[in-house]
């Protein structure tokens, strides 16, 4: 896994390139060479981590759609990598939540200028993963829901890198323990140590448990001051995300983690 600096500016370049004009018999390693410190032809598994991937946020709606070039980006990725298995670890948030964040990070002054003719309450995840599973067929999808990573990230971790079900990882618990109490956290180790045979779901549950007694308030609640955000609104964007994970769950090809 090369660090993010070494490729990111590297990755975005490659795809704009590729859009444009055909891969090269040379590309695909000269690439590898160029993000990665050790001999690329040792490499099984190469991990690449880019949250602006499909585009960065000033620009993340186009006439009314969300990430409108992730299909096409992904597909141009696969083309430098045609002989390899690629695979696009997707996680996805309550738009609730993720739109107000994504505008507070892009240089937009009017929230409606940032959507761009979008209404937020069009905005289902689900029509973003089939239009990348049209443009990129081969493309295996893993989709998790941010809300839930601390509760999954252990297996995530595995699945990422390629590990069995039961490899044991160091930091598996690490974001648990940012949204947990001290006390929680110091119960819920004892808790593992004492049950050493519980199962994956098993855990998960337990893990569930223990946040609805001990989780820290101000790290598992957010709050938006946003024009037109009103509780009516967060609510149905709340309830209608909750249903698109059905949908998600039922597209060929892709998996979808959860608790």
């Amino acid at each position: 896994m090369p660090r993010p600096r070494h490729y990111r500016q590297l990755l975005s370049a490659t795809v704009k390139a590729l859009s444009k004009r055909g891969v090269g018999p040379d590309s695909r390693m000269a690439f590898l060479d160029a993000i990665m410190d050790i001999d690329a032809t040792e490499v099984d598994r190469l991990i690449l981590n880019s949250e602006n991937f499909f585009c960065v946020p000033k620009i993340a709606f186009n006439k009314g759609r969300i990430y409108p070039l992730a299909g096409s980006r992904l597909a141009y990725l696969t083309h430098l990598f045609p002989d390899d298995e690629v695979e696009l670890f997707l996680s996805i948030r309550n738009p609730a939540t993720h739109l107000p964040a994504m505008y507070a990070a892009t240089p937009h002054t009017q929230f409606i200028e940032f959507l761009d003719g979008a209404d937020p309450s069009d905005i289902l995840w689900s029509d973003l993963i089939t239009n990348i599973r049209q443009q990129a067929p081969n493309v295996r999808i893993t989709v998790w829901c941010n809300e839930d990573t601390p509760m999954i990230w252990g297996e995530l971790v595995r699945e990422i890198a390629g590990l069995s079900a039961n490899e044991p990882i160091e930091g598996g618990y690490d974001l648990l323990a940012e949204i947990m109490s001290v006390e929680g956290m110091t119960r819920f180790k004892g808790y593992l140590e004492s049950h050493p045979e519980m199962t994956e779901m098993q855990t998960r549950r337990v893990i569930t448990a223990f946040l609805d007694k001990f989780a820290i308030d101000d790290m598992v609640e957010e709050e938006f001051d946003l024009d037109g955000w009103t509780n009516p609104l967060i609510e149905q964007l709340t309830e209608q995300y909750e249903e698109d994970l059905f949908t998600i769950n039922r597209i060929p090809g892709v998996e979808l983690l959860a608790p």
